[in-house]
């Protein structure tokens, strides 16, 4: 489901189809590269996710999968500081999305577990952050990632490590 009309996801980068899911239809007719690539050149709207929390895929190549985002004012904890979950949800999207690029037409996978290492704070002062994930490693069932989230000074942000599972896309298309 998707809507077609852009959407400005964080200041600088405008969604032109929106946000979405990929089509149904799609998800067994291109490799896991193939559909990101497609989300990344604004082939497919940006998810849904991104749109709420102000962050959108950048770029993919093979094993690789970077994030960009603004955190702003709604996504502030009691303290005033940018809330953990904002940067969990980036990085996660970052160590599965690298994952995704190494999976074969057919495959699918979900997030097994992940953590994170929190190192500085973001506030929204810190402004456009990136977060490049990278697969350490790819089995036939589970797949090992890391990322890292810096501000555009290069400064690090937060750390983390995720382990996905890798399944037949069916079982995935069955519960949609």
């Amino acid at each position: 489901m998707s809507r077609t009309a852009e959407v400005e996801i964080y200041p600088g980068y405008v969604a032109r189809r929106g946000v979405g899911t990929i089509p149904q239809e799609d998800l067994l007719k291109y490799s896991g590269l193939e559909l990101l690539q497609r989300v990344a050149d604004g082939t497919y709207p940006a998810p849904p996710i991104g749109g709420q929390l102000g962050f959108a895929l950048h770029e993919v190549s093979e094993g690789r999968a970077v994030f960009r985002g603004v955190a702003d004012e709604r996504h502030l904890n009691p303290l005033g500081g940018v809330h953990g979950g904002w940067t969990a949800t980036i990085m996660d999207s970052a160590l599965a999305c690298c994952v995704q690029t190494l999976l074969a037409k057919g495959e699918a996978y979900t997030t097994a577990e992940f953590k994170v290492n929190l190192i500085r704070p973001i506030t929204p002062k810190t402004g456009l952050v990136e977060c490049t994930g990278t697969v350490v490693h790819k089995g036939r069932t589970t797949a090992v990632s890391e990322a890292s989230l810096r501000d555009m000074d290069g400064k690090l942000l937060a750390f983390g490590t995720e382990t996905c599972s890798i399944f037949p896309m069916e079982q995935l298309i069955a519960r949609r």
